[in-house]
């Protein structure tokens, strides 16, 4: 298992590299380095003054050079001021070194936010402790609910309740975020006024006023699809031979589904619930934006509409390592479950 780890780690280092690699092409194209350089200067600036800011910030060093100096492997160097020769920052609002050291995201250095005028990890990493704390909220809502569902219309294929609970599943997965948070807001928060249609305020104290819609719009796809995988994990284990028999000695048909049925019949759930993750990651961007919660998705949208270099490659490299460490830790404990699976 140790050596299945270590390798697996090794394996997430080089994706995060290759993957933050393809990104950082992406972003330092010719047109997006020329929309950064607008952003940052006057509209009506000719193209020789867009050039000169970009050679000014380093935008035009060697692409490796750059990237290595942005991974920490290569000393970052100050700029020199062509008028008089002397080393200056590279952006003052970060205290750039004025000497090359090594300061990289080795180094805890995620760069400078051209957007936000600050350090990239002064807006990162408080975005993904809010968008944490609506995760958590989200998969608390989330996981009981939809496990109830399903082992509730799994227990027994084919009844009422079976059918019933299958379809509001298939409703609320078919359900896209911005159609349920538009159909949340427009009930709860404009005819009932129960709820805030707007999470702004939820960055100086979260509440049952301004945090439920939030919630409830990125839990209620979740539900549904948890709810139908765990139904269909429940159906199969309800028809193994080793169900007939505990049932056969005179089990009660609860003591069958708690102490036989559900531990099995949660193996597949968990590997599905651990992969709700990447999906949160994708979903907030949507939600965020939405309620104007300002978390990672938030910043995200900021980021690449302002063409925020280091900023996009610090989310980009956020949500790489949420995406492999959610997948490691689902591998792990499927191992753990299904005494079936053995990692070699």
């Amino acid at each position: 298992m140790l050596f299945f780890i270590l390798r697996r780690l090794g394996t997430m280092l080089l994706t995060m590299v290759c993957l933050t690699l393809v990104v950082f092409f992406l972003v330092n194209l010719e047109p997006n380095l020329k929309k950064l350089a607008i952003s940052q200067t006057e509209m009506h600036t000719s193209a020789e003054q867009l050039e000169q800011w970009l050679v000014n910030h380093g935008y035009r060093q060697n692409f490796f050079v750059r990237y290595g100096q942005w991974l920490g492997v290569i000393k970052k160097a100050p700029i020199i001021n062509p008028e008089t020769g002397k080393a200056e920052q590279r952006f003052s609002f970060c205290n750039d070194p004025v000497e090359p050291v090594y300061s990289g995201v080795l180094q805890g250095d995620f760069g400078c936010s051209t957007k936000f005028k600050t350090t990239a990890a002064k807006r990162l990493f408080p975005a993904l402790g809010a968008t944490g704390i609506l995760m958590f909220w989200v998969l608390v809502v989330m996981i009981p609910i939809s496990l109830l569902i399903g082992i509730l219309a799994g227990m027994r294929e084919g009844s009422r309740t079976d059918r019933t609970l299958s379809v509001a599943s298939i409703a609320t997965t078919a359900t896209p975020e911005y159609v349920s948070g538009v159909i949340f807001t427009v009930i709860f928060a404009s005819w009932l006024g129960w709820l805030n249609g707007s999470a702004a305020s939820a960055s100086q104290g979260i509440t049952f006023y301004n945090f439920t819609l939030p919630v409830m719009t990125l839990a209620i796809y979740g539900i549904g699809y948890i709810a139908r995988m765990t139904r269909a994990s429940m159906v199969e284990v309800m028809t193994q031979q080793y169900i007939r028999t505990a049932r056969l000695k005179g089990l009660s048909f609860s003591t069958v589904v708690i102490k036989h049925a559900l531990r099995n019949a949660l193996i597949a759930p968990f590997t599905v619930i651990m992969l709700q993750f990447p999906w949160l990651l994708t979903g907030v961007v949507i939600v965020e934006v939405m309620f104007r919660y300002q978390g990672f998705g938030y910043i995200l949208v900021e980021a690449a509409g302002n063409n925020d270099i280091d900023l996009l490659l610090g989310c980009s490299l956020a949500s790489v390592f949420i995406v492999l460490i959610t997948q490691l830790i689902s591998d792990v404990g499927y191992a753990y479950l299904n005494p079936r699976i053995r990692v070699q």
